[in-house]
C-alpha cells in the first residue's frame, strides 16, 4: 500500500473516531483486547521511543502524558499509532499495531473495560 493511500485510510479511522461518540455508539476498550501488550512492549521500545524524545525530549514519555494530548478513546489510540506507523515507515500490520496500542493502554492510557 503507498503512503498516500495508507495516509486516507488513517484519515478514515480518526474521522470514524469522532464520528462515533455523535452517533451515539458507545466506545468499548475491547477494540483493544486483540493486542498483546508484552509484544507491544518490545515493539514499542524498538521503533517509537527514539522519535518521541526527538520530538520531546526526555525519555518520550511527555507524548502520553502532557496535559494536551489528542488520543482520548480507544479508537483514537488506534487511529495514533496506524499514523505513526504511515509516518515512520514501521510497516507494522494491523495486528502488530494493535499489540502496540494495548501496551500503551496498559502503560499510559488505562482506558476501561
Amino acid at each position: 500500500m503507498n503512503r498516500i493511500a495508507r495516509r486516507s485510510l488513517v484519515g478514515i479511522a480518526l474521522l470514524a473516531g469522532l464520528a462515533a461518540p455523535a452517533a451515539g455508539i458507545a466506545q468499548a476498550p475491547r477494540a483493544l483486547a486483540a493486542g498483546d501488550a508484552a509484544k507491544g512492549a518490545a515493539m514499542h521500545q524498538k521503533d517509537c521511543v527514539a522519535c518521541h524524545v526527538r520530538r520531546l525530549g526526555g525519555d518520550g514519555t511527555a507524548m502520553y502524558t502532557r496535559g494536551d494530548r489528542k488520543v482520548t478513546t480507544p479508537e483514537k489510540l488506534k487511529a495514533q499509532v496506524a499514523l505513526c506507523n504511515s509516518e515512520l515507515g514501521t510497516g507494522y500490520f494491523p495486528e502488530e499495531e494493535e499489540h502496540v496500542a494495548a501496551y500503551l493502554n496498559l502503560q499510559y492510557y488505562k482506558f476501561k473495560d
